[in-house]
């Protein structure tokens, strides 16, 4: 199932184009890794997947109902979401649970099941032990792995991460990938990821989106790492 497509896509600020006559498609149940130099307009090229930002020129169509006829569940970590300052008061439980405040709507009760559901999330990022201390105490790193929580308690189908690797060491990213991994294999998430540690992701994904400048502007390469499907080179 093709989750977004993008046709002869056109965007930039001001006056200067950063994407050109991009097409793309994204296919659902895969781990997909976006690189590029910095500047490079991987964010952008996030945002206009998603809609959240409308192209200067071409189309996007980003699929919101699933072929069962259910909405499509998505969960976005926007770059730098983990820049809590030290006097943030709210506690590594709370945070992660108010991701489940969008499904439950405002006058349904949070019950053991969901307790359990957020306890299970922070085991797996490895955040459980930290569950009283203050968001505002952790290391950056840390903190990222709680806005991860917090995402995944969504049970989201789509899960869209813009360099979730900022502030972790090198065993915290291995374990991320790994995680994020599973979640595809196992469960047919899709996993849509901005990373800079493309030797260290490549072996956990199915595709690569590649931004790279060429002449006239930024431009876009799609390459397969296992043998899933992938978009059109543009």
């Amino acid at each position: 199932m093709i989750l977004s497509s993008m046709r002869d896509v056109v965007f930039g600020y001001g006056q200067e184009a950063v994407i050109e006559n991009l097409s793309l498609d994204i296919h659902a149940g895969q781990l997909i890794g976006i690189t590029g130099e910095n500047g490079a307009a991987k964010s952008t090229l996030l945002k206009l997947m998603l809609g959240l930002l409308k192209p200067w020129s071409g189309t996007v169509n980003f699929r919101r109902i699933q072929e069962d006829g259910t909405r499509l569940n998505v969960a976005y970590v926007p770059q730098q979401a983990a820049s809590f300052n030290t006097g943030f008061p709210s506690k590594v439980s709370e945070l992660v649970s108010s991701g489940y405040y969008f499904r439950l709507g405002l006058f349904r009760r949070f019950k053991a099941e969901h307790r359990q559901k957020v306890e299970q999330v922070l085991q797996r990022t490895e955040m459980w032990a930290y569950r009283n201390r203050k968001i505002g105490d952790l290391s950056g790193g840390q903190k990222q792995r709680v806005c991860i929580a917090r995402a995944l308690v969504q049970e989201p189908d789509v899960l869209v991460l813009d360099e979730p690797t900022t502030g972790m060491d090198a065993a915290s990213r291995m374990k991320l990938y790994g995680m994020l991994r599973e979640d595809v294999s196992r469960h047919g998430r899709t996993v849509i990821m901005v990373t800079h540690g493309l030797e260290e992701a490549a072996p956990y994904l199915d595709a690569l989106i590649h931004l790279e400048r060429k002449e006239g502007g930024w431009q876009c390469s799609v390459t397969n790492s296992c043998n899933g499907p992938s978009g059109p080179e543009a």
